[in-house]
């Protein structure tokens, strides 16, 4: 089972932005934890960061019979990127969307997530741990196809 992990725009910062809100865990610490989960749950884990919106969607396409499955955060586009949702809704992979904090008890503008409609699960609000829930429900969903 081989899994993609996409980062959006400004998730490269994680650990020295706003720690207040997303803990002081770094990008690189949450790819090698999501790895090492990934492999010990059976699961071949490959990550991927993009601030270029354009660049996501080439690489969700790109996927396409290449992985089972993906996860991923957006960050900011999933407010605003049609064109990722539309990327993820081309391509059928199964795909859970994450973020780290609650986007629906945050600003208004977070509350819409234009993804979550052609994602099969949201996990927010548990900073780092949102991507190992993720990883485990997404093993457990493709398991049982």
């Amino acid at each position: 089972m081989k899994i993609l992990l996409i980062n959006g725009a400004n998730l490269n910062l994680l650990g020295t932005r706003e720690p207040d809100k997303y803990g002081t865990t770094t990008l690189k610490d949450i790819e090698n934890d999501i790895v090492t989960k990934g492999r010990e749950l059976g699961a071949e884990v490959h990550v991927y960061q993009s601030n270029h919106e354009g660049e996501i969607v080439d690489k969700i396409q790109n996927s396409k019979g290449v992985y089972d499955g993906i996860i991923i955060n957006a960050g900011g586009y999933t407010h605003t990127s049609v064109v990722i949702r539309d990327a993820i809704a081309s391509v059928g992979i199964p795909t859970v969307e994450v973020h780290m904090t609650n986007i629906h008890a945050r600003e208004e503008f977070r509350h819409t997530s234009l993804l979550s409609g052609v994602c099969i699960a949201q996990v927010v609000g548990f900073k780092e741990l949102s991507y190992t829930l993720a990883l485990e429900g997404l093993i457990n969903y493709l398991s049982k196809k």
